[in-house]
């Protein structure tokens, strides 16, 4: 442990989380550990099959399961500390482990966001230009934009938690949420973060802002030419294709 003075480098945080509601703490197990495993299995089997169904060797697909391994990442970031946190009381995370959860939190929303966006690309595509949907959408084309996701989401997380690694902590470290947070590891440094969370607002608006306009403009694109189809039946099949994708937007708006 480093010390100066009153403050500290590196030492031990404490996730306050809901520790507050000690009779409710057998509950709160319960409800997490059976959240993870659902969460988990549902993930699993979407990958899977993905990977040993035929038909289901489409784009659409291929970026579903991409979304399911960042969302098996993000609750196993979370989720395991939170159960042990709940069936033990011991509330401590390490400074490595802090930083860790950090890291896997960030990577995954910055994923999350980039996939929705090539998702409701693709359903654009089918639906707006299907004639050149096989051309545009190729297996290459889909693999390097996961591989692009990665290579973004990554570095600026590696970013975050260098810039946090400098920060200096005061007091008793405690943290007002059940994982390690930016936001709230910000609130309780005793060191300047104006400029981190300049870059947070900057980050947000270029990762966050920006896909959810591509997204609203390329479901903007696809209700227009969905319009102009006068069959009912046809219609409904269209909307159908994107119901995969409007779910885990949901999904993502719900959780975060």
């Amino acid at each position: 442990m480093d010390e100066m003075g009153n403050y500290t480098l590196h030492r031990d945080f404490q996730l306050l989380g809901f520790l507050r509601y000690k009779n409710l703490q057998l509950v709160i197990f319960i409800s997490v550990l059976w959240m993870y495993l659902f969460t988990l299995c549902a993930n699993l089997v979407i990958i899977i099959l993905v990977c040993l169904v035929p038909q289901l060797h489409t784009p659409m697909y291929f970026f579903l399961s991409k979304l399911s391994v960042q969302d098996i990442i993000y609750v196993t970031a979370i989720l395991p500390k939170l159960i042990d946190i709940t069936l033990t009381g011991d509330n401590r995370i390490s400074y490595t482990g802090c930083i860790t959860q950090m890291f896997l939190y960030l990577l995954c929303l910055t994923l999350e966001f980039l996939l929705l966006t090539f998702m409701a690309y693709d359903r654009y595509v089918a639906i707006c230009i299907p004639m050149r949907y096989c051309i545009i959408m190729k297996k290459s084309l889909c693999v390097s934009l996961a591989a692009v996701s990665w290579l973004i989401a990554a570095p600026n997380s590696m970013m975050y938690c260098w810039l946090v690694s400098k920060l200096i902590f005061c007091g008793d470290q405690k943290i007002n949420h059940f994982f390690c947070e930016l936001k709230t590891l910000l609130e309780i440094s005793c060191s300047n973060t104006k400029h981190i969370r300049i870059l947070i607002n900057v980050i947000g608006l270029l990762f966050g802002a920006l896909p959810f306009v591509l997204i609203l403009t390329s479901y903007a694109c696809i209700i227009s030419s969905v319009l102009k189809i006068s069959s009912t039946e046809r219609k409904f099949k269209v909307f159908s294709s994107c119901f995969s994708h409007i779910t885990f937007l949901f999904y993502t708006v719900g959780h975060q």
